[in-house]
């Protein structure tokens, strides 16, 4: 037999919303909008580097003592204790106790994959190694959970007829899956929808896991960024915390800061003892050698200069209101374009009811298609739109269109 070629395998397809984005960006409609990517925009539909990361750059370019040295294997210290304060809270029992574990990550991808090798390797699964995932939720949780052999199964969690939170799906799914059942749960702005839970029926769901016995795996890649208050969007991670609920927590730079690019996020895993977080930790940390060695740099000194330092601090969280204040007034004006003035049929509540950077608008997959192929509007086959695409140039542009789309005038 001849050396290996390679001419077996097989061709993936491409990834969807890269797919899209390259798609937007080969158009030469003068008018095209780009609704599909999950990244921040301003005004001017431009990347927004935040003035508080031009600071911290600053004050990184002119330190004579940074060096390129490696970071620790769960990385720098300074980062991981002011992240877990962050989305813990600074009062929280598990970091007074001494039991949370935190290491650095690359971003909430590499959370969650890397939460999910610790899960697959250590948890002690009664029944298949499953998890069960929101339907719908992130593409990319079935890849990651898939690729080390734990099996997503659905949970109900989105109600197209209301374009809601199927609350009674949810709690019937946490009562019905076997005892010690993994669920992945979004801590807020949940992607794709932008529906969460109210803190009553977060604090049924806490009661309904503690009492099965089952895991939370919480990920979290939009705090304050949801609401424009970072406090406010930790307040599901932090409530289960203080019941004593079995967790761990992925967590995300990429969103609330604007370091898309720089890969910068933390795993936080929450034992009873310290004795069993000392025991994680010594493993987190094996895997994470075996995999990328150390985390990078750069992204965690500008995130660590700007969590312990309370001046940085209060510039970041005026930042993290700017967009999610922008963001929340084009729901609003969407909403009043197609209630008020385009008097578009259906109900509309759910763009403001929604929250975060994605919308679920409702239209079919055939109406979203109609999107794109007559208007130049990208945006997924679900409906799912980034509200982040929209701003005061373009929506009257968006809601005429999906106006046409929704009455069949294609």
């Amino acid at each position: 037999m001849s050396a290996e070629i390679w001419q077996d395998v097989p061709l993936a397809p491409p990834d969807s919303i890269f797919k899209l984005t390259a798609a937007y960006k080969a158009d030469t409609f003068p008018q095209k909008v780009n609704l599909g990517v999950g990244a921040y925009r301003d005004n001017d539909n431009k990347p927004w580097v935040l003035p508080v990361i031009k600071k911290a750059t600053q004050i990184i370019l002119n330190d004579p003592d940074i060096d390129h040295e490696y970071l620790p294997i769960t990385g720098l210290p300074e980062f991981t204790a002011g992240a877990a304060k962050l989305i813990l809270g600074a009062d929280s029992p598990a970091i007074a106790e001494g039991r949370a574990v935190s290491v650095q990550t690359i971003s909430g991808t590499g959370a969650n994959h890397l939460g999910a090798l610790f899960l697959s390797r250590f948890y002690h699964w009664d029944a298949p190694k499953q998890i069960y995932l929101s339907n719908p939720t992130w593409a990319n949780h079935h890849a990651i959970f898939k690729n080390v052999g734990i099996q997503p199964v659905d949970y109900p969690y989105y109600d197209p007829a209301t374009i809601g939170l199927d609350f009674d799906g949810f709690i019937g799914a946490l009562q019905s899956a076997a005892p010690r059942s993994v669920f992945l749960l979004h801590a807020c702005a949940h992607n794709p929808t932008g529906v969460d839970p109210t803190r009553d029926q977060w604090k049924h769901i806490a009661e309904v896991i503690i009492a099965k016995n089952h895991y939370a795996f919480f990920d979290c890649a939009y705090q304050g960024f949801a609401s424009g208050d970072l406090n406010n969007d930790a307040w599901a991670v932090r409530y289960f915390v203080e019941k004593g609920v079995p967790m761990l927590v992925c967590q995300s730079f990429a969103k609330n800061a604007g370091l898309y690019g720089e890969r910068i996020g933390a795993l936080h895993i929450v034992p009873p003892t310290k004795d069993a977080a000392d025991r994680v930790k010594s493993q987190l940390s094996v895997l994470q050698r075996s995999e990328i060695s150390n985390p990078p740099s750069h992204g965690a000194r500008l995130v660590s200069l700007i969590l312990n330092d309370s001046a940085l601090f209060d510039d970041w969280n005026r930042d993290i209101k700017t967009m999610a204040e922008r963001i929340i007034s084009m729901r609003n004006e969407l909403y009043r374009l197609l209630t008020e003035e385009l008097k578009t049929p259906g109900s509309w509540i759910h763009i403001i009811n929604q929250i975060g950077m994605f919308s679920f608008t409702g239209i079919n997959p055939s109406q979203s298609q109609a999107l794109i192929d007559t208007f130049h509007i990208y945006l997924t086959a679900n409906g799912r739109i980034s509200m982040a695409g929209l701003n005061t140039h373009n929506i009257r542009y968006f809601a005429e269109s999906l106006d046409k789309v929704v009455r069949g005038q294609v």
